[in-house]
């Protein structure tokens, strides 16, 4: 039920946009193109949540789960960069106004939308292209790479955050332990 209503509104709202010529506007593309990114995150989510939900045996395969992870990181980046693209616009109209429509062409809203999705799938795939081929690496160099995210973090941590962590830390403890007696 969910689903179906998630999916009814998101194509209703991308066909009223697509069929007003009044709502050809770059906000409404930004919103039309949300909309797409909802539908591509609703298919590849709510179909595989809803089946483990009635099945009794919860099991996925090596190349689902890679399929899946891909779907739902390039969803989530693909919605933060929608977002961000509609906050540039928003910006544009309300800080230079004067300016917009010789900023906010219809070659740069293309270029913009583009950007919105092609960055996020080529950022995941290649993430998803090198984490598949991990599998495939002898077992002691797997080790090497557990012991080198669990080492490397507390070392590089105090480098680059700077060593004044631990004085902030001790600070705010300072505070909590004043204010508590």
């Amino acid at each position: 039920m969910v689903l179906e209503q998630i999916v009814w509104i998101n194509v209703v709202l991308i066909i009223t946009i697509i069929v007003d010529r009044k709502l050809h506007e770059p906000m409404y593309i930004f919103v039309c193109n949300l909309c797409i990114n909802a539908l591509y995150g609703t298919v590849g989510f709510y179909p595989k949540f809803l089946m483990d939900l009635l099945s009794t045996t919860h099991v996925i395969s090596y190349t689902e789960c890679f399929l899946q992870a891909f779907i739902m990181y390039s969803f989530a980046c693909c919605d933060m960069s929608i977002l961000a693209v509609m906050a540039y616009d928003r910006y544009l109209a309300i800080c230079r106004p004067l300016h917009y429509h010789s900023l906010m062409t219809k070659r740069r809203l293309s270029q913009l939308v583009c950007f919105s999705w092609f960055t996020p799938f080529c950022i995941f795939s290649i993430n998803v292209l090198l984490t598949s081929r991990l599998r495939d690496l002898p077992q002691s160099l797997q080790n090497f790479i557990a012991i080198e995210f669990l080492l490397i973090p507390p070392i590089m941590n105090p480098l680059i955050y700077g060593f004044k962590l631990t004085k902030i830390r001790n600070r705010i403890l300072g505070l909590v332990y004043i204010k508590g007696k």
